[in-house]
């Protein structure tokens, strides 16, 4: 291992969770998407199947306004789509980005993954996809997303992810147009309410390892907008042979330093899951250190982990697990660093 990774895990207490499996973790405080995922397990399906099965149940359910239709509608007053699954035994992903008028985007990802020799599907090529593989398009918006739109727009469209454009993003709603003078607009505050993403990993009982990540993204994003949620390494990573993680918050910040996949080298090299997690937070608070985001981990064997960076409001991150050693689904909790 080297000296910097020694020397990290060393500072950093090893307490990750007992290993077990078959195991489902998944961030939030998500229950019964946890649930749906273990009895999956439980009655002897695939990794594969119990993650595709958790993430659909939060889309079903609506989970906290952040995963499935009619929640975070982007600036157009839409409600669009991005999910992922990736196969941990044989390195397959599939994906979809700003998915429109199908509900399940987490299957439709799948489908992508079974019925393609391509990776992600986006915009409205991967809704046609859908419909053409059966599933049924129907509308996303709700009463409470046209709300959450209409409320927006008459607040003159505050907040918003705009910048160097006129007329002023900070005062006014679009259109906009380039502004010559580039400056550099601050960074929002985080917003804890919007959880952005259900993030799973599930083992099955004889080690293959599954991800998967599905949300309805940022609200008021600028359409079209894609975050971490559905690019592999950043939202989500899997390699059976070494073990999974899943990311979620501030996804256009911590895209760009692909958690997912440092997490599970990490752990690769022998690190312990919530080592592995710390550090890579920290490879990303480096650099934004009000980010908000967090991320969890669970290596080859079984045991598990996760970290979050501490910004006001954000003290803890909260994640469910199931093993055998609890044979239901279980809050846990971190202290964010």
């Amino acid at each position: 291992m080297p000296t910097s990774l020694i020397f990290f895990t060393l500072i950093c207490p090893l307490v990750s969770g007992k290993a077990s499996r078959p195991l489902v973790i998944n961030t939030w405080n998500f229950k019964n998407a946890t649930a749906a995922a273990w009895a999956v397990l439980q009655s002897g399906g695939s990794a594969l199947d119990a993650v595709e099965t958790g993430c659909n149940r939060c889309q079903e359910e609506q989970c906290d306004g952040s995963v499935g239709y009619g929640g975070n509608p982007d600036e157009s007053g839409e409600t669009t789509l991005d999910a992922m699954i990736m196969n941990g035994n044989t390195m397959e992903v599939g994906a979809v980005a700003d998915l429109r008028r199908i509900k399940n985007a987490i299957g439709v990802a799948r489908a992508v993954m079974e019925r393609t020799q391509h990776t992600m599907l986006v915009g409205e090529s991967a809704s046609v996809f859908a419909e053409n593989m059966g599933f049924i398009a129907e509308d996303l918006t709700t009463i409470k997303s046209l709300d959450i739109f209409t409320q927006w727009l008459k607040g003159n469209c505050q907040p918003n992810y705009r910048k160097n454009v006129f007329p002023n993003p900070s005062k006014s709603c679009p259109p906009y147009k380039p502004q010559v003078k580039l400056e550099q607009k601050k960074q929002l505050p985080a917003d804890i309410r919007s959880h952005d993403t259900i993030g799973m990993i599930a083992f099955d009982k004889y080690g293959h390892v599954a991800a998967g990540t599905s949300t309805n993204g940022l609200t008021h994003k600028v359409p079209g907008r894609v975050g971490d949620s559905p690019i592999v390494g950043a939202g989500a990573y899997a390699d059976s042979l070494a073990g999974a993680a899943a990311a979620t918050g501030n996804g256009d910040l911590m895209m760009r330093f692909l958690p997912s996949y440092l997490a599970v080298e990490l752990m690769r090299t022998g690190m312990d899951p919530s080592a592995a997690c710390k550090m890579a937070i920290s490879r990303i608070k480096r650099h934004y250190a009000d980010f908000f985001g967090a991320i969890i981990c669970a290596n080859s064997t079984g045991h598990y982990g996760a970290a979050c960076n501490k910004v006001d409001g954000f003290l803890q991150f909260h994640y469910m697990v199931s093993n055998g050693e609890s044979n239901a689904p279980l809050l846990k909790s971190v202290d964010c660093f």
